[in-house]
């Protein structure tokens, strides 16, 4: 007895060890990574940048582009956060255990593994090609295709993180709403949802954080547009596919500026991620 307790306790030491200098190995790549970011676009980031658009090149800034990106961003969440909170919940509290449930769990996981690329080509066959020939090419690439390519990403993770969730809300919290004689959708509704409520939002803002970065789909979708452009039917710019653009071409002043975007999107996914944490630090503190 006592040889088994003392090769759990090695097994134990051993285990945290190696957890420990894995997580430390992580820490210290993102530090070097922020830091790096940080020398490098902290320099750059000025008044031009908000207000110039990227026709002016290495004179301009990222101002459609920063437009750009929240549009489809947020044409992306109107979309992929509505269908996949619904699909998680079904697949949580409806098709816990069914084959129709494995089998839309499944198909989930590729999604969610699916290189970006892909699902822009894949909208570029279903969206921008109809609308070009439709439109007689007047409308081919447009800030929607990208948004709906966006969606695609994201939906895969707000489906896991809703049905996850879901799934760890205590049962006898269930068995209590049921024995009240309340109908199962309002169960779901007002007891099951708000308790994981908080699970539920994060796994959105992480589905919106990784929308934030992506190049490839765009590439195939909304093109891209050195000029302002606010309709979701017009090429348009976007962070990332212009910090891929500035990093391509040889002059060093669309570097800086490529710094600045990069410096953009990584504040954008760190406020994002504190604004998250304080909202739900307040409402624990509320309920406590």
């Amino acid at each position: 007895m006592a040889a088994v307790h003392t090769r759990r306790r090695v097994v134990n030491v051993v285990a945290l060890i190696l957890s420990s200098g894995a997580t430390l190995i992580g820490l210290v790549f993102l530090a070097w990574i922020l830091w790096v970011t940080l020398q490098n676009g902290l320099h750059a980031i000025n008044f031009r940048l908000f207000t110039k658009i990227t026709a002016y090149a290495d004179q301009g800034g990222l101002s459609n582009a920063i437009v750009g990106s929240l549009i489809m961003d947020t044409i992306a969440l109107l979309i992929c956060a509505p269908v996949g909170v619904l699909a998680g919940t079904f697949l949580a509290e409806y098709a816990h255990r069914s084959k129709l449930g494995a089998t839309i769990r499944f198909l989930n996981d590729i999604l969610l593994s699916a290189p970006s690329i892909v699902l822009g080509l894949f909208v570029y066959v279903i969206i921008v090609l109809p609308m070009s020939n439709l439109t007689h090419g007047s409308v081919s690439f447009s800030g929607f295709a990208g948004g709906v390519a966006l969606a695609l990403i994201g939906l895969p993770v707000i489906v896991r993180t809703t049905d996850e969730m879901l799934q760890l809300v205590p049962g006898t919290l269930r068995e209590a709403a049921l024995s009240l004689g309340i109908p199962q959708w309002k169960m779901t509704v007002q007891v099951l949802m708000r308790a994981a409520t908080s699970g539920i939002v994060t796994g959105v803002l992480l589905a919106l954080a990784r929308l934030a970065g992506e190049t490839a789909p765009l590439l195939f979708t909304a093109f891209g547009n050195n000029f302002m452009a606010v309709h979701p039917l017009d090429k348009m710019e976007s962070l990332p596919v212009a910090i891929y653009q500035y990093t391509n071409d040889p002059n060093p002043a669309l570097h800086g500026i490529a710094w600045a975007g990069a410096l953009l999107i990584t504040l954008f996914v760190l406020a994002l991620s504190l604004l998250t944490r304080l909202l739900f630090s307040r409402k624990k503190v509320s309920h406590d």
